[in-house]
């Protein structure tokens, strides 16, 4: 591994290898050639390809009291849009080996403005409708032909208004991804970091969050996507913490028994003496 990406990355649990894992940067393949944004209970997004200018804003009614309503304005913004087979997690942070045109375009345009892009999920089923804006936090290494080593990290969620066109790269209008007002739970918060510190000391390593939340835990360990994406979807931070609390639980579970696996099959193949 490249010692650049080592020291930034340090150390991330794994749940397959159930070893200390340190990513290599993987090649950034996006997957838009037949776009559809889907929501998490598989619902289209609005479609529409409209463009607007990159700042615009969306009326909408919120609850005031238990009958009332007020009328607000939600800032709406236009980014590019990157969608990969992973999910970035706020506070996250993932290296990224760019390689396709259009995306060497559009990370070289947000290094050149301080911009942040969108990553947002793609499998076969579509595109999440739920994302993270992400920013370049370094470039670890420029090749001749314009590829890209860099490290991406987390920022806010955002969820997808309308698809947008005119650029070599997907484009889109977001608007926040902001949970309900819910005040944090303490017990759960410290349920999940104790989870986590299991968890770390049976696999012998990983450091906990300085600033502990169900996102900044869950960035420390890796997670299947589809978790993470539910994860990002949730707009409740006490049904956060509890589920990373169950996901690291069951990972330790499934750690030890994959150890006393280990320990069972060197004695049954230790010879007799």
């Amino acid at each position: 591994m490249d010692g650049a990406v080592a020291q930034r990355l340090g150390e991330r649990l794994v749940d397959e290898a159930v070893l200390v894992e340190q990513r290599e940067p993987g090649e950034a393949r996006a997957r838009h050639g037949h776009l559809e944004m889907v929501a998490a209970a598989g619902t289209v997004v609005d479609a529409q390809l409209l463009r607007v200018g990159e700042r615009a804003a969306q009326e909408v009614f919120e609850p005031v009291g238990r009958h009332g309503f007020q009328r607000t304005l939600r800032p709406v913004d236009e980014i590019g849009l990157f969608p990969l087979g992973i999910v970035l997690l706020p506070t996250e942070v993932v290296p990224l080996h760019i390689f396709e045109e259009r995306y060497k375009e559009l990370v070289g345009e947000c290094l050149e403005l301080d911009r942040e892009f969108g990553l947002v999920y793609a499998d076969d089923d579509g595109v999440r409708e739920v994302g993270t804006r992400a920013r370049v936090a370094d470039v670890l290494e420029r090749f001749d032909d314009g590829r890209l080593n860099i490290l991406v990290a987390g920022g806010e969620r955002f969820r997808v208004e309308r698809l947008t066109r005119g650029r070599s790269f997907l484009t889109a209008e977001v608007v926040p991804a902001e949970d309900e007002d819910t005040p944090v739970d303490e017990e759960l918060l410290e349920r999940a970091l104790e989870a986590f510190r299991a968890l770390a000391a049976l696999a012998g390593g990983g450091e906990e969050p300085e600033e502990p939340s169900a996102f900044a835990i869950a960035a420390r360990v890796e997670l299947p996507v589809e978790a993470k994406q539910e994860l990002l979807e949730s707009r409740s931070e006490p049904e956060r913490l509890q589920r990373v609390r169950d996901l690291l639980d069951a990972l330790r579970e499934a750690l030890l028994a994959a150890q006393r696996l280990g320990e069972h099959a060197k004695q049954n193949g230790s010879r007799l003496r």
